[in-house]
């Protein structure tokens, strides 16, 4: 096993394990109040949300972040469902072990159509629903193009295998960053090396090559959120060089909302724009 960085253990330090669904996985959490459900995508992890969980701790909403099987400091087990069903189901058990009742809901990335499904087999348990950054109109969906090698068998363990910090970086900065200099090279390095800890990454492609493109999950999703109760919104890092505006507008669609929060950011919005984020989250919190 490689040796983990300073940061990497900070973020562990910071958090705590646990099990459900029989597998264990970590979770972060913070603040006392209303909880607030922070879920990750990919290539991410919890580790994601260590700047939310200070800022909606200071807006009195407790924060609880925690790692898909095969991703961060989950475990990895190989004969896991990592199709977003799958990770939905799980989902459901690690709310149910955490002890969260009812909650505030934030997704992003792919943990839009996983957080989406269990909200929509749980709707008495959601208070709000804050999409960042994800997708919903999944029936054909093209991943972006530093994805699209994963998806392959034999590229896909190529391109992992030669993701090494001096490649890894620019590109996460190109996708991920609005404001360069608001991450750091070792926090950057540290969403790697959460990525291929323990198994090189096997996991992760695993998830990769379970997504469930169909048009039945669209409709899913899509009439599933249609007759929900509870108040939703969008917000969203503007310059997004991963899911661009069609994905929004789509998300938009599907929540019924007309006015997006917009904001000076690219795909991993959480890095440069946690403030903002948590206004909003305290916002639809105090309407729901």
């Amino acid at each position: 096993m490689r040796q983990s960085s300073p940061v990497v253990e900070q973020h562990r330090a910071a958090g705590r394990t646990f099990e459900a669904g029989g597998v264990r996985s970590f979770v972060r959490e913070q603040g006392d109040g209303p909880t607030v459900v922070l879920l990750h995508g990919v290539p991410a992890s919890s580790f994601l949300y260590r700047r939310m969980m200070g800022a909606l701790a200071a807006r009195a909403l407790r924060a609880v972040a925690f790692d898909f099987p095969g991703l961060g400091l989950a475990d990895r087990p190989h004969d896991f469902d990592y199709t977003w069903s799958g990770l939905a189901a799980w989902t459901a058990s690690a709310i149910d072990a955490l002890g969260v009742e009812r909650c505030h809901l934030v997704v992003h990335d792919i943990g839009g159509p996983i957080g989406f499904e269990w909200a929509i087999r749980h709707p008495d348990r959601v208070a709000s629903l804050t999409a960042l950054n994800t997708l919903v109109d999944v029936d054909g969906f093209r991943r972006p193009w530093p994805m699209l090698p994963f998806a392959f068998r034999g590229v896909g363990e190529a391109w992992l295998a030669g993701m090494h910090p001096r490649i890894w970086r620019p590109i996460f900065r190109h996708v991920a960053l609005g404001d360069r200099g608001a991450t750091s090279n070792a926090e950057i390095d540290a969403h790697l090396a959460l990525l291929k800890r323990e198994d090189g990454g096997r996991a992760f492609l695993q998830i990769m090559r379970g997504f469930e493109l169909t048009a039945a999950k669209q409709r899913f999703l899509f009439d599933g959120l249609a007759r929900r109760a509870y108040p939703a919104q969008v917000v969203w890092g503007r310059d997004d060089r991963a899911l661009g505006e069609s994905r929004r507008l789509a998300v938009q669609r599907a929540l019924g909302v007309d006015a997006p929060q917009l904001l000076p950011a690219r795909h991993f919005l959480q890095e440069d724009q946690a403030p903002a984020i948590a206004d909003a989250v305290a916002a639809i919190h105090h309407r729901a």
